[in-house]
């Protein structure tokens, strides 16, 4: 059977003359398309459609070239004449055979008569961006001061650019599988637990905002339900009484004497030439990473909110830090005593408290000078503990008052914990409600095997 129908064919005009459109009748016939029809069908001058006779708008494109692909035409919404067709290519003629092409056509037909249109769904796919495309545009955008603290900003971008990408960064957005992430939340976590559940965070917040600017459905995330945070031991390094007391001696010797030099354990001790003579390899630390530590030690402040710490954000007459940025914004820090006598105590050498080389800068770290402190103390893990790090002076803090029988709300308040679940972490060093609970059981059966016995 063949079908005539009318082509319109626009003719470029020469120069001075009108575009001229003319009508030319050309012939597209329709025929049972199985394979021994579509091996028949013979390329022509110009590209030619053959249509199913079974299936309304399924067909096969021929090209000049020979290239033969299946295809699906469609009037997409209400439908009509007036609607413009639709074409959407399913596969080329080689790579599947015409009894599943034609299963695919009548799913796509389906589709349409639901009210898709799924050639613009496809074009649409074909514009979202890749994994590693969108990440370029999301740590711009969104994942960067002052959205987000410079840290947070420097660990969402370590996430993507390092475990990410390798492994996903060429999928679209929306391709993207619960499966696909539980995958490498597995492998990655294998190593290193909490970077895996720290990437999920990450790319939770990426897809977040995918959803918000429309480049995937409003919530669409696949992260929601890829996989269980690997459970990871938070680290609870307390002082004993006796540590406290080994680190406030080295604190003292270093900074009367400074530290001994040493060579470093990575280096050939026969290529370190021209060393000092052995009375003077000494080195001064500086009295503001003193005080630094002794801060952290007394106020149980983050690292970065003593390092950044400004002179006009101490309020010595109300025994106050009036914190203008911390991890959770705006912050008052309570200061003690002997707080406040190292403050009062320190030269004044530009705006920041703790000194560095620029005076208009924060000290960028002390790091490398606590790690020799805490070996002269006897901190750093060879006695078989933990090595006590610069944050665990702020758990320390934390297990001092509670265990004084301060209560969670009131350390909380100290430590300036935005939810009181940050602060339940230290609930097992609270002694005194168990003491009064477990003294409150003793006297009950003490009451009870003294009281005289009434049936004798």
């Amino acid at each position: 059977m063949l079908l005539i129908i009318p082509a319109v064919r626009l003719e470029l005009p020469s120069r001075g003359d009108t575009v001229a459109t003319r009508f030319e009748e050309i012939q597209m016939p329709i025929a049972r398309l199985s394979k021994r029809t579509v091996d028949a069908l013979q390329p022509a001058a110009h590209p030619y459609i053959t249509f199913d006779e079974d299936l309304t708008g399924f067909g096969i494109r021929v090209m000049p070239s020979g290239l033969k692909t299946w295809i699906v035409e469609y009037r997409p919404g209400a439908g009509g004449r007036k609607v413009a067709k639709r074409r959407l290519k399913i596969e080329i003629a080689n790579r599947t055979t015409p009894e599943a092409a034609r299963s695919r056509a009548k799913e796509i037909l389906a589709r349409v008569s639901l009210g898709e249109d799924p050639a613009a769904v496809r074009a649409a796919r074909l514009a979202t961006p890749t994994i590693a495309e969108f990440a370029r545009q999301f740590l711009e955008e969104v994942a960067r001061p002052p959205r987000l603290k410079p840290t947070t900003s420097r660990l969402y971008a370590d996430n993507l650019r390092r475990l990410v990408i390798p492994a996903i960064g060429s999928l679209k957005l929306d391709a993207v599988m619960s499966a696909d992430i539980a995958r490498l939340h597995a492998k990655v976590g294998k190593s290193t637990p909490t970077a895996a559940n720290n990437m999920l965070v990450t790319l939770s917040s990426l897809y977040r905002y995918a959803g918000e600017i429309g480049l995937v459905t409003k919530g669409f995330n696949p992260v929601r339900d890829a996989a269980t945070r690997h459970k990871t031991q938070k680290r609870e390094r307390f002082l004993g009484v006796d540590e406290m007391k080994r680190l406030a001696d080295a604190l003292s010797r270093v900074e009367q004497s400074g530290l001994a030099w040493k060579l470093r354990p990575n280096l050939d001790e026969s290529r370190a030439k021209h060393c000092a003579l052995p009375e003077r390899q000494k080195i001064d630390v500086s009295p503001f990473v003193i005080a630094a530590i002794r801060l952290l030690l007394f106020t149980g402040c983050r690292r970065s909110e003593i390092l950044k710490l400004r002179w006009s954000e101490v309020d010595f007459e109300r025994g106050l830090l009036n914190l203008s940025d911390s991890k959770t914004g705006r912050k008052t820090v309570m200061l003690n005593g002997p707080a406040l006598t190292i403050l009062s105590e320190l030269p004044r050498a530009g705006r920041y408290v703790i000194a560095g080389n620029d005076p208009d800068a924060p000290r960028p770290d002390i790091t490398q000078q606590w790690h020799r402190i805490r070996q002269l103390a006897g901190l750093d893990g060879a006695d078989g503990k933990p090595p006590f790090r610069l944050h665990d002076f702020r758990h320390n803090f934390a297990s001092v008052g509670v265990g004084a029988g301060m209560g969670l709300p009131i350390v909380g308040k100290l430590l300036g914990h935005s939810q009181a679940a940050t602060t339940h972490r230290y609930a097992h060093l609270d002694a005194d409600p168990l003491r009064r609970a477990v003294n409150s059981i003793g006297d009950t059966i003490s009451a009870a095997m003294a009281s005289p016995d009434r049936s004798a």
